[in-house]
């Protein structure tokens, strides 16, 4: 069953055993590294909340090569850790094969759903927060074109894209908006390199604003933005920090959310799939100290109008993902 779950912190009610309820959870990273100031270190900041809160501790393991995926989630799982949180759409193969040999431990799986009885799967509404972004880029815009750049090449990525240009549109319908992904293994989510490339590719083209959705790739995708004085749009976590006033603003995926939840709920959490869209309050856009003389209140204003129309069901954003089309594109 799907549902759209208001994430607020509370302790499940689900009466556990003592057992159980001392168990440590754990926390597994997707490829890319766990400080990769993006997906996995959002991941890290919701645990490391949880720790500081109740003064619990938790196991977590970051995994080399995507050939220790199935290794290190049954190496966690037989060491007693409840729940196990595991990141990333390509670790669904991975709790398939894994979840049902351990079925009184509950797994978590970011970004991805597996239908089985002890997983909860945690999706969110990309495209609904890359419409936002996407609107603050074209009014911030000055060239006539913006640009995108993904990670790897899949419906996931994709769906930020297509969000990114339907929001563009709605501001302006004759934006040009430029698309690039850096490759079609999981290497393409940690070569900041090649992402500094792209987005100079990019720039030369006309991208004045160029917005990375591609791990700790778009680290090389921020810094090219400040290099060449135009603006970049973080992800994920919250990046305005890292180059002040040349990052337009990040689009926030509450990761740290999603993880810090399932720590608090603990074993025998509830499972099913949990949708993080903007109602949930699950992806929005970052306003901080950072950049808010970047946006005007003229801009504010339009985007929250878009957000509460958005919420509210007046306001339809196409995902890429149910027909892998984009009526932006």
């Amino acid at each position: 069953m799907t549902r759209s779950h208001k994430f607020a912190g509370a302790a499940s009610l689900l009466a556990l055993s003592a057992s159980m309820a001392h168990a440590d959870p754990a926390l597994m990273f997707d490829l890319g590294g766990k400080f990769d100031k993006s997906f996995n270190e959002a991941a890290y900041n919701g645990a490391e909340r949880w720790r500081a809160e109740t003064g619990g501790s938790y196991r977590e393991i970051e995994m080399q090569a995507a050939a220790q995926r199935v290794q290190f989630a049954r190496r966690l799982a037989e060491a007693g850790s409840n729940p196990v949180v595991v990141m990333g759409f390509q670790n669904a193969p991975t709790l398939e094969e894994v979840a049902p040999d351990y079925p009184d431990t509950s797994f978590v799986l970011i970004d991805a759903v597996v239908d089985l009885p002890n997983v909860r799967s945690v999706i969110f509404a990309e495209h609904e927060g890359s419409y936002l972004v996407g609107m603050l880029a074209a009014m911030a815009n000055e060239t006539g074109t913006i640009s995108f750049v993904g990670g790897m090449e899949i419906p996931l990525i994709a769906s930020f894209a297509c969000g990114y240009a339907q929001g563009a549109k709605a501001v302006n319908p004759d934006i040009n908006v430029i698309v690039n992904y850096t490759g079609d293994t999981p290497a393409a989510w940690n070569d900041p390199v090649r992402g500094g490339e792209i987005a100079r590719a990019q720039i030369s083209q006309g991208s004045d604003v160029v917005f990375a959705a591609a791990g700790g790739t778009g680290l090389g995708v921020l810094q090219a933005a400040e290099d060449s004085d135009v603006f970049s749009i973080g992800v994920d976590s919250n990046q305005n920090y890292l180059h002040p006033g040349s990052v337009l603003t990040s689009m926030l995926k509450l990761v740290d959310q999603a993880v810090y939840d399932a720590f608090t709920d603990g074993p025998g959490l509830e499972t099913g799939v949990v949708q993080m869209n903007l109602a949930a309050g699950g992806v929005g856009y970052a306003l901080d100290e950072h950049n808010a003389h970047l946006i005007s209140d003229q801009m504010q204003e339009a985007v929250e109008a878009a957000k509460a129309a958005i919420i509210a069901g007046e306001l339809s954003v196409h995902d890429y993902r149910e027909d892998s089309v984009c009526p932006a594109f």
